[in-house]
């Protein structure tokens, strides 16, 4: 099969096993109804509750996106991650700057066998200038995009408007589902931190040491994916702890609550563990698109959700700090676990 630099090999019991479970896939949504009926969403607002509570995953059908606005924004990738190395380390990711061309990330400090492109939804955007708590110093970031394919920011630009679309929606059924008012989250977003990354898995040699990524949970609001045909996510269930390979479903989006909503439900959602397995022949690849809040939101238990029966489970954290600690810990190896939100557990 062939060797792999030892910087690639989970651990014993993070390898992926040679079989994924495929026994059920993860809930699937029809959002015909956010069309047909949008004065009764009664049932589909129940529907997405349910798979919020018991996976943390599911997909979404009838979302509204045209297909041809994500086979554009495929094709466009595939072309990007296809020109020479020194093409596309011309727009390389730095400390400076988390966003353009990595082929060096890890995940719980194992490195992942990947490629990714790393985009900010507005450009330019607000962060803070560095992970260290006491500095308030800002910095102001733009994307970076390859000269030599001008077609890949235009297809970027119009995948990232209607996951912006899509995302709100979900905004407002989650709420909904929460007993909220539909609007009750959107005030988060006015100088959001969103973000949109193009993933490339190469074929491997040695599927069974290493991860495309590695087991996480996405520190975010929402994640909305985009996956070709090849399968190799895998979510943790709930029920068991088993590994589930999520079988691809033809223009469907994977849509997953992150961190953020756990906190802002006071552990009503949580967010699952989930990674993903490669393979030896074919490649891979995804779009995933990460609802972020503005940089100087503070995450806590909603208000409208904590009570003496059910006191908030959380410490507030300042999300710019948190993301920034995240970047940080994503660019090199640490002799720590990367921040969590289990470290503001009360």
């Amino acid at each position: 099969m062939g060797e792999v630099d030892p910087a690639f090999i989970q651990a014993l019991e993070h390898r992926p096993k040679p079989h994924s479970i495929e026994a059920q896939n993860i809930p699937l949504i029809d959002l015909s109804p956010l069309i047909k009926h949008p004065d009764s969403l009664s049932g589909l607002v129940v529907e997405i509750g349910d798979a919020c509570q018991n996976w943390g995953f599911f997909q979404v059908i009838n979302h509204g996106v045209p297909s041809k606005c994500r086979q554009k924004v495929e094709s466009a990738a595939r072309k990007f991650f296809a020109l020479p190395k020194e093409e596309k380390r011309k727009v390389s990711r730095d400390e400076g700057n988390p966003f353009g061309y990595y082929d060096s990330e890890h995940t719980k400090n194992v490195r992942d066998w990947k490629e990714v492109f790393d985009f900010a939804v507005q450009n330019p955007i607000i962060i803070p200038a560095s992970h260290e708590p006491a500095d308030m110093e800002m910095k102001e970031l733009f994307n970076k995009w390859p000269e030599s394919l001008p077609e890949l920011r235009e297809a970027c630009d119009e995948h990232t408007a209607e996951m912006e679309k899509l995302a709100f929606k979900l905004l407002e059924l989650i709420a909904l589902s929460l007993g909220l008012p539909k609007d009750r989250l959107n005030g988060f977003f006015k100088d959001q931190t969103s973000r949109v990354r193009l993933n490339y898995y190469p074929p491997c040699p040695a599927p069974h040491l290493t991860l495309g990524v590695g087991r996480h949970k996405d520190t975010g609001v929402l994640t909305i994916l985009a996956q070709d045909n090849v399968a190799g996510l895998e979510v943790k269930r709930k029920t068991d702890g088993q590994w589930i390979l999520v079988k691809p479903t033809p223009d469907a989006y994977i849509i997953n609550v992150g961190d953020i909503f756990q906190v802002w439900s006071n552990d009503k959602y949580e967010s699952v563990e989930h990674r993903v397995v490669v393979n030896s022949e074919k490649e891979r690849f995804s779009i995933p698109y990460f609802l972020y809040p503005s940089h100087y939101t503070w995450v806590e238990p909603l208000e409208e959700l904590i009570n003496e029966q059910n006191p908030a489970r959380f410490k507030r954290y300042n999300w710019g700090k948190f993301r920034a600690t995240r970047n940080y810990g994503n660019l090199k190896k640490l002799n720590v676990e990367n921040i969590q939100i289990s470290h503001f557990r009360i």
